[in-house]
């Protein structure tokens, strides 16, 4: 009842007030990367959901679209932006996806939407991360987030899945806000977000 009735209810009601609440840091963040980003503001990618469902997840673009002489986009950090730097480290970058929230493509905590192109590479127990809606923050994420590998992160995943409950998300919130002050687990070493993943 909790993960079907409960939580969808809440997670909505919540995004819609903070999204209210939150919507002057909005209009300076997106006024801000119009400006240093030559107007780009948002980053928009399919990703797949509850029972791989695939949508459209936005966030705040930090990265310009820079590419080298071949017409392939330059590494992460040499794309990312000094703005960008910023949003990311303070997640600023994950207010839009309250949107997500609001139309119950995403929870406030879940396991978060990797790529699309991911999808054949997961074992049988990795799927089980989409059993339930995934989340702008969640049990991998305020255990390492970018700073894990892959194998810890996907353990973490199902774990949640497992053992999900209304005290468990609301232990995750208070992580999450905790590691969103401290700014830890943004980048995993070497590069300025995290590797792509190959497969098991």
């Amino acid at each position: 009842m909790y993960r079907n009735l409960i939580k969808p209810f809440f997670d909505k009601l919540f995004a819609l007030l903070a999204l209210i609440i939150a919507s002057p840091i909005f209009i300076m963040v997106a006024i801000l990367l119009a400006v240093f980003q030559n107007g780009k503001i948002f980053f928009r990618q399919y990703r797949p959901g509850k029972d791989e469902k695939i949508f459209q997840l936005i966030k705040f673009k930090t990265m310009r679209d820079d590419k080298d002489e071949a017409g392939e986009l330059l590494p992460d950090e040499q794309r990312l932006t000094w703005i960008g730097k910023l949003v990311r480290k303070t997640s600023m970058d994950e207010i839009p996806q309250l949107l997500n929230i609001i139309k119950g493509d995403m929870s406030f905590v879940g396991p978060r939407p990797l790529l699309v192109e991911y999808l054949p590479l997961y074992n049988k127990e990795q799927k089980l991360r989409h059993k339930v809606t995934p989340g702008i923050s969640g049990w991998a994420q305020v255990n390492g987030r970018n700073t894990i590998s892959w194998q810890q992160k996907f353990e973490l995943d199902v774990w949640y899945v497992k053992k999900q409950s209304f005290l468990l998300d609301l232990r995750i919130i208070f992580l999450t806000i905790f590691k969103v002050f401290k700014a830890e687990g943004i980048s995993s070493e070497g590069v300025a977000t995290i590797e792509k993943f190959k497969g098991n």
